[in-house]
């Protein structure tokens, strides 16, 4: 079976690795632009592309699938498109190509969480228990009917890049899986139930803390909002982030934002009761210890994060 592949992040290498090993036939690979990366902002090939590279498989780079793109797919001629993180669309025209449409790996349980970030609005949210599930992609958003579906249990300490790494490997399983199911006439997809909840994309203010709001749920929050945009707060005005942060529920006596140094622990309050700082970036400066940073500051006790 002839296999489109489009991903970009590295979240979708492993399911291009497994379709590989698998056997597929992947003719091609579909991905977004280079991009400038660094301070020196040097192109950078997204990681898919350069994956493909090092397999020798043909490499299209669009940001989206226009008329060109479309073209040049129906010109490959694949039986099936397998689609993983993309980010963009795929319009009609394109979806029609592919005698067994395109199928697209989620990471999330259908139809929890339609959109670009489930797994960061899953974390937020406190889901216990999230997973990923193959679907046929339709023109709706996220609303195609499910081949196949896992789960994973969301851990307590999980950011988001630890539970996509996780997806990632095992959504891969499944992907292969799906596809061979199809490429045997044995694949079955069900229309999805339950209740929708949507995942738009994080932006830079959905990673401010609250300090108002309970400390349980900030830490929901840095954890989903991490590694990207980052969790971070306004000290004297300016931007300051914050990393694994973690929960003191045995100290509730601080006002919410008021920092106080113990020993090595950094603790700031919140709604509720305290967080502990790991790390934190100070506006113009690098990512450092808590403890570091609590000793270059001359009052500490008068700290106060906005």
């Amino acid at each position: 079976m002839r296999v489109l592949f489009a991903g970009t992040p590295s979240v979708a290498v492993p399911s291009l690795n497994a379709l590989v090993d698998a056997g597929f036939d992947v003719v091609a690979v579909l991905t977004r632009p280079d991009a400038a990366l660094g301070r020196k902002r040097v192109m950078t090939p997204s990681p898919v592309a350069a994956r493909a590279e090092e397999l020798g498989i043909d490499v299209i780079r669009a940001a989206k699938v226009d008329a060109d793109t479309t073209a040049r797919i129906a010109e490959i001629a694949p039986d099936v498109a397998a689609i993983v993180a993309y980010g963009g669309i795929v319009p009609r025209a394109a979806l029609d190509i592919p005698a067994n449409g395109w199928v697209n790996l989620h990471f999330s349980l259908l139809p929890a969480w339609r959109g670009a970030a489930p797994v960061q609005r899953s974390i937020i949210a406190g889901d216990d228990v999230t997973g990923a599930v193959t679907f046929q992609l339709e023109e709706g958003l996220d609303t195609g009917p499910v081949f196949g579906t896992l789960t994973e249990t969301v851990r307590p300490e999980d950011t988001s890049g630890d539970l996509l790494e996780r997806l990632s490997i095992s959504g891969a399983v499944l992907l292969s899986q799906t596809l061979s199911a199809i490429d045997a006439g044995r694949a079955a997809p069900r229309p999805q139930t339950g209740d929708v909840s949507l995942a738009p994309k994080l932006t830079l203010d959905d990673g401010r803390l609250d300090w108002q709001l309970p400390a349980l749920a900030l830490h929901r929050r840095a954890r989903g909002v991490t590694p990207e945009p980052g969790a971070w707060t306004t000290l004297d005005g300016q931007r300051v982030k914050l990393d694994s942060l973690m929960l003191r529920p045995e100290i509730s006596d601080l006002a919410p934002g008021a920092v106080r140094v113990d020993g090595k622990s950094v603790l700031v309050g919140t709604g509720s009761h305290a967080l502990e700082l790991g790390r934190i970036q100070p506006a113009g400066k690098k990512m450092m210890s808590s403890a570091d940073w609590a000793r270059g500051l001359a009052a500490p006790e008068r700290v106060v994060f906005e």
